[in-house]
């Protein structure tokens, strides 16, 4: 059984015991929220889609972590006018283990 949700604007695959990595959420590590935002449940051959969201689905999840990505670089540049410019970003994360998913 697995559901697809959708978390700061990116959709996500959620199954029972998995973790994922959406973007920051403002919880404390060790909290439990319930996200509601479902927009496909799949078991096996029983599957509901939402338009757009499927009614009275709820995922439920446990933060584990918040942490930061690996860095990447961004580097403009522009020949022949002595124009360089280098920033770093890193992205802030949040981990949940999903419990439970309820249709």
């Amino acid at each position: 059984m697995y559901a697809i949700i959708r978390s700061g604007g990116k959709q996500y695959r959620a199954e029972v015991g998995a973790t994922v990595d959406v973007d920051r959420l403002p919880q404390e590590v060790g909290a439990t929220l319930e996200i509601s935002d479902v927009l496909l449940v799949a078991d096996g051959d029983d599957t509901h889609i939402g338009q757009p969201k499927v009614e009275g689905a709820t995922v439920t999840a446990t933060v584990v972590d918040q942490f930061r990505g690996k860095k990447i670089i961004v580097y403009k540049y522009r020949q022949r006018t002595n124009y360089r410019r280098k920033q770093g970003h890193r992205q802030y994360y949040t981990r949940l283990r999903i419990e439970d998913i309820k249709v």
